[in-house]
Order: C-alpha cells, then structure tokens, then sequence
C-alpha cells in the first residue's frame, strides 16, 4: 500500500513538473501571439494582460506596408522546401553509398568529411560569400539550395541508419536484375522514410531560420526570406512591435506545424540513427 502511494506521489510531481516546462516554453510563443493582437499604445501600457486584442489586422497592414511579407513567406516555403528534397536524396545517396558499398579509401574519405563538421560555420562564410559573387548567384536562391544539399550530417545520419538495412535484400534486387540506382530509388528510400524524416525536418528548419547567409546575398526586397525580412522591419516600420510580433508569428507558426506532423517519424528517426554503426 505504502509502495502504491508512493509510486502515484512520484508520478503526480513528474507530471507536474512536466507541465511546468511545456508552460514555460510556450509561454513566449503564446505571448508573442498576443502582442501581434496589440496595438503600439497597449504594448507599452503599464496595465497588461495575458488575453488577445482586437488590432491583428491593423499591425498586418502595417507589416504589409513595410515589406511585402506574403512575398517574402513564399520566398521562405520555396527555398526551405526545395532545398530540403535535394538535401534528403543526395544525403540519402551519400549514406546509402559509405554504408553499402566497399571502395578504396571509404574510411578515411568518411572520417575526412566528419572533420568538416569540427569547423564552425562563420570561419567558412567569406569564402563561401566570394564563391556565390564569383558564380554570379547573387540575389538569387541557388546558394541556400546547392551548396548544402549534401552536407556532411546528412550524410552520417543516413549512413547510421542504412547500415541496418540487410544486404540480402539488395543482392536478391540484383539478381531479379534491377540496376543500382533503381534498388536505391524503389527499395532503399522507401525503407529509409524513419531517416528521411529526421533528416528532412533538421534542413527544413535549419534552411527555415537561415539569417546570415540570406542577409549577405539577398539585395532586393522581393527575392528577401522571412528572417531577413523581419530584420528589415525595424528600419522601415520605425519598430512597430505589433507589426514585429505578426511577421514573427507568421514565420513561426509554418515549422511548428512542419514540427508536430513529423514528430513521431522524427524522434524515431533520430533515435535509430543514434544507436546504428
């Protein structure tokens, strides 16, 4: 009985202590999302409270009038998008390649491109800035898409996960008389959807939230990303918080939704590819 009480007493303060951090962390989303509802004058009020206002459409037209947002979304969805599908098939053709084919030098080539994750980004952005001047891709999406779609996690997530793919299954495709590339696309990418998931939702949001890089060689207003747009905003809507927290809310609410769709196949995923290799 003691035992029985006990089990539920630690069982209670789990989940209290649970609901506590899941308050805690969506407590600026949720206050973010009533400040978009605020007016100026009621932002910096000195009563304040925790329910939504009745101007959302007023700050919205003011974020219009200071950049062309719904633009800039589409320029966001199509890049992320994009570059997310190139991301998950290359990724996916580099991994299945280091976990299922023998060749010389597999090791250290597989080390060497792991080292390259030991080197912080900001070291690489002058050069990468020169190459995308040099190509001419300035003002353009190419460099968010291309030079990323196989990276080097991508490829060591794939390749933990698609070392538990058994090889008779590839040796019987060859002998039906299937080509390499064909058993990668009809039976190794199906097999692979866990992995995918994981890898696709890590690039979405990673490309989703993409600041610096956007904002060194994006020039024109209509070719700007979300985050890059929002930076622009304080200029040019004299810092308009409630027009601030509307484009906030609208560049947050597609990856939470992104987020809770792939949840499942994404902890798994990551899961799996932790305990393979």
């Amino acid at each position: 009985m003691k035992n029985s009480i006990r089990g539920s007493i630690k069982k209670s303060l789990l989940y209290i202590v649970l609901f506590l951090g899941v308050l805690i962390t969506f407590f600026p989303f949720f206050y973010m999302f009533v400040l978009a509802t605020r007016s100026r004058a009621e932002i910096f009020s000195s009563t304040q409270t925790l329910w939504f206002g009745d101007h959302f459409i007023n700050n919205l037209q003011i974020l219009r009038d200071s950049v062309p947002i719904f633009r800039n979304l589409f320029n966001s969805i199509f890049v992320a998008t994009i570059g997310t599908a190139f991301t998950m098939f290359f990724c996916a053709l580099g991994g299945y390649g280091f976990a299922k084919y023998d060749f010389k030098w597999k090791d250290k080539l597989f080390f060497a491109m792991l080292a390259t994750m030991m080197i912080p980004g900001l070291l690489s952005i002058i050069p990468w800035f020169i190459m995308m001047n040099y190509f001419g891709w300035m003002d353009t999406f190419y460099p968010f898409i291309i030079p990323g779609i196989a990276n080097a996690f991508g490829i060591f997530l794939m390749r933990q996960f698609m070392e538990s793919i058994p090889g008779d299954i590839i040796d019987a495709a060859r002998i039906d008389g299937c080509g390499e590339f064909e058993i990668f696309c009809r039976i190794i990418l199906p097999i692979s959807k866990t992995g995918l998931s994981a890898l696709g939702i890590l690039t979405f949001l990673g490309s989703w939230n993409a600041l610096m890089g956007p904002l060194l060689i994006l020039q024109s207003e209509e070719m700007w990303t979300l985050p890059v747009a929002l930076t622009r905003l304080a200029d040019s809507a004299g810092v308009d918080y409630g027009a601030t927290m509307v484009g906030a809310s609208i560049a947050v609410v597609p990856i939470i939704v992104v987020f809770v769709i792939g949840s499942k196949k994404f902890m798994a995923g990551m899961l799996e590819g932790a305990t393979k290799g």
